[in-house]
């Protein structure tokens, strides 16, 4: 009866010994901080979620969505570590990627990294926009009917911190209407503070027109993006542009929210107005809604 009675009691030891030891790696490996994921599938689809394991084979992701689910390494074209307190704040991954280099018309400091390269489809019609590195970029602006057509660029400077510096030009061309008469260019300084995902910016810059008699301008533009929500931002779009010859002044704002519907799309409308105040202070405005859509290829 006592070696029984001593049996008993080592398993109820080895049993408290063996749980206490499994709760002690439970909470060693739930200290761990966990790194959150982006998976880009070869078939276009994204996940975002928690690697738990990765045989070579295949990755099982715990996603907040649809739980846990296998994916074939086959499938994946691209793994991105995402920012942890950024999903945690906006449950999106809107830290970085093309789209957040301008707001809705105007563009910040801030550069289109190499091989993210982006198209705008405007109402009015499309613009492209490609990175030729890391701080150089070029673009195309053009109506439905490709006239009027231009050239943009723009290049970044090389800042650390929170401060981006950037120049950029606009050439353009009346196209076949006028027969292309009618030519002019844009060329401005942008200082932007902040990240991608949250910064405002001022720019400065002069531009003219020819058109049988030379008309020039000075513009003035401030500029900002917050996110709002989960999927949501916030842009506040202005330009100011001042003649020197009537000493007219035209104002535009652009208030608008940006919708990210995926790494990859965003769609963005804005309550645009325009205010025109001519030189004998006589004021005239109107409205002017705007839709378009942003895809990076």
């Amino acid at each position: 009866m006592k070696i029984f009675h001593y049996s008993k009691l080592l398993m109820v030891s080895f049993l408290l010994l063996n749980q206490a030891f499994a709760q002690e790696l439970e909470t060693d490996s739930t200290s761990k901080e966990k790194v959150y994921y982006l998976i880009k599938k070869s078939d276009g689809n994204e996940l975002y979620g928690y690697i738990i394991s990765d045989d070579g084979r295949e990755i099982l992701l715990e996603t907040k969505t649809i739980g846990k689910v296998y994916i074939n390494k086959s499938d994946i074209k691209e793994i991105i570590n995402i920012n942890h307190t950024v999903i945690e704040n906006y449950g999106e991954f809107r830290e970085t990627g093309p789209f957040t280099t301008r707001y809705y018309f105007t563009n910040n400091a801030l550069p289109i990294k190499k091989g993210e390269d982006y198209a705008m489809i405007n109402l009015y019609g499309p613009e492209v926009h490609f990175s030729l590195s890391d701080n150089f970029s070029l673009g195309v602006m053009a109506t439905w009917i490709a006239s009027p057509i231009a050239l943009a660029s723009k290049y970044c400077f090389n800042t650390k911190g929170k401060t981006h510096v950037a120049i950029g030009t606009i050439l353009g061309s009346s196209g076949y209407i006028d027969q292309g008469d009618a030519m002019g260019g844009l060329h401005w300084l942008t200082i932007s503070r902040g990240d991608r995902m949250s910064n405002i910016s001022i720019s400065a810059g002069y531009g003219y027109i020819y058109n049988n008699n030379f008309q020039d301008a000075f513009f003035i533009g401030i500029g900002g993006i917050t996110p709002v929500g989960k999927k949501a931002s916030f842009i506040f779009d202005s330009m100011t542009i001042l003649n020197p010859s009537t000493y007219n002044a035209t104002l535009i704002f652009m208030p608008s929210m940006r919708f990210n519907q995926s790494y990859e799309k965003a769609f963005q409308i804005a309550l645009a107005g325009v205010v025109n105040i001519e030189s004998d202070g006589d004021v005239t405005s109107f409205p002017v809604p705007m839709v378009s859509w942003l895809r990076k290829f």
